[in-house]
Order: structure tokens, then C-alpha cells, then sequence
């Protein structure tokens, strides 16, 4: 009918597709809040101390958005270990599947777990420290480390063969627990001792061990 407007058919975009974006979105904002608290830590604040409403501001969100994303400072801090502790994971992974059998490719995979570790010191540190006074942190950290544990023990297993020695758990228990120790005293205490006989030293204790 002339003089009347029809309007253009609509065209939307699929379901899937605008979960995508959505999820891509809140993917960069939890990266965002992520980036910023490791900032914070990084310029020596306390968990304790840093607030909600400071992380917002430093992520460029108002304090009603990070509800949104997190729960609260728990949850934020563990989602922050849960991810550190995958890449930590992913740099030992050919020493886990024993891809890595010689002392150069050992120290190669020991030496990635130390410098990712280093790079994200602030945050290692405020994990740690955290998991001294709140029990439920201390609980999901240990939990963490039990991945890298089973993992260890696995491949004492398999080197072992037939042959015995301690407790396979044991040794990987023991080593997994050395390994974040020593990283961490290595952080806090400024290096004590240098970056590449702390490599060596562990390179040495994890063959003795196979």
C-alpha cells in the first residue's frame, strides 16, 4: 500500500554466536580484574587490604560489575591460582609424559617453571601468604599442588620399573612440596642463592630421585 513504510525483515544474530561474544567479553574483563589485582600486589598491597571497590577502579569497573565476575576477593584469588598453577603445569608437562628424560631438557622444564614463577612473584606471594591464615585458600593451594603431585608420582612409577625405593607418593610429595618451597624463599629472600645453581640443585635432587 503506497504511503505506508514497511519495515526491512530483521536479522539477528544466532544464539551461539552472541554467547560467543558474550563469553569472549567476559573473558577480557575477568582478564582485566586479574591484570589489575596482580598489579596491586606487585606495588606491595596486602591481600587483606586491598578492597573491592579498589580493584574495580583499578580494573575500569564500577564495584556492582566485579559481582558479576566474581563472588567476591575469595573466589578471585583462587580463579588467579587455579590459572598460574596451569601454566606452571603446562611448562612441566614433557617432564610429567617423560619427554623430557635427559639433565639438559630437566633443566630446561625446571628452569621455565622458575622463571614463570618469578613473573608472576607478587601474586605467588600473596597466595601463599593468604593460605597461612585463611584455611579455605590453604585448602584449594594444597590442592593445586596434589595435581603436580599425581603427576610426579606417575612418572616415578613408570622410571622405577621393578626396581624399589621409598614410597613412590613419597618422593613425589616430597619433591613437589621442595620445589615450591624453594621457589618461594627464592622469591621472598631476594635470590639468595643464584637463579642457575637453584636450577642445578633441584635438577640433581629430582634425578637422584628417579
Amino acid at each position: 500500500m503506497r504511503g505506508v513504510d514497511h519495515p526491512a525483515p530483521r536479522t539477528s544474530t544466532p544464539i551461539s554466536a552472541r554467547d560467543g561474544a558474550q563469553t569472549e567479553n567476559r573473558q577480557q574483563v575477568q582478564a582485566a580484574i586479574m591484570e589489575a589485582v596482580e598489579g596491586l600486589f606487585a606495588e606491595g598491597n596486602a591481600y587483606a587490604d586491598i578492597s573491592v571497590d579498589r580493584i574495580a577502579k583499578a580494573a575500569g569497573i564500577s564495584r556492582t560489575a566485579f559481582y558479576f565476575y566474581f563472588a567476591d576477593k575469595r573466589e578471585l584469588i583462587t580463579a588467579m591460582a587455579a590459572q598460574m598453577s596451569q601454566q606452571l603445569f603446562d611448562q612441566a608437562v614433557d617432564f610429567f609424559s617423560g619427554e623430557a628424560g635427559s639433565t639438559d631438557e630437566l633443566r630446561d622444564v625446571l628452569g621455565a617453571v622458575y622463571d614463570l614463577y618469578r613473573s608472576h612473584g607478587a601474586l605467588a606471594r600473596a597466595v601463599v601468604e593468604v593460605s597461612t591464615y585463611d584455611e579455605e585458600i590453604a585448602v584449594f593451594w594444597r590442592g593445586l599442588l596434589t595435581r603436580f603431585i599425581d603427576a610426579v608420582e606417575a612418572r616415578v612409577v613408570r622410571e622405577r620399573g621393578a626396581q624399589t625405593g621409598a614410597p613412590a607418593r613419597a618422593v613425589a610429595f616430597s619433591l613437589v612440596w621442595m620445589t615450591e618451597r624453594t621457589l618461594y624463599q627464592q622469591l621472598v629472600q631476594g635470590d639468595p642463592i643464584p637463579r642457575d645453581d637453584a636450577i642445578a640443585a633441584l635438577v640433581e635432587i629430582f634425578e637422584g630421585a628417579r
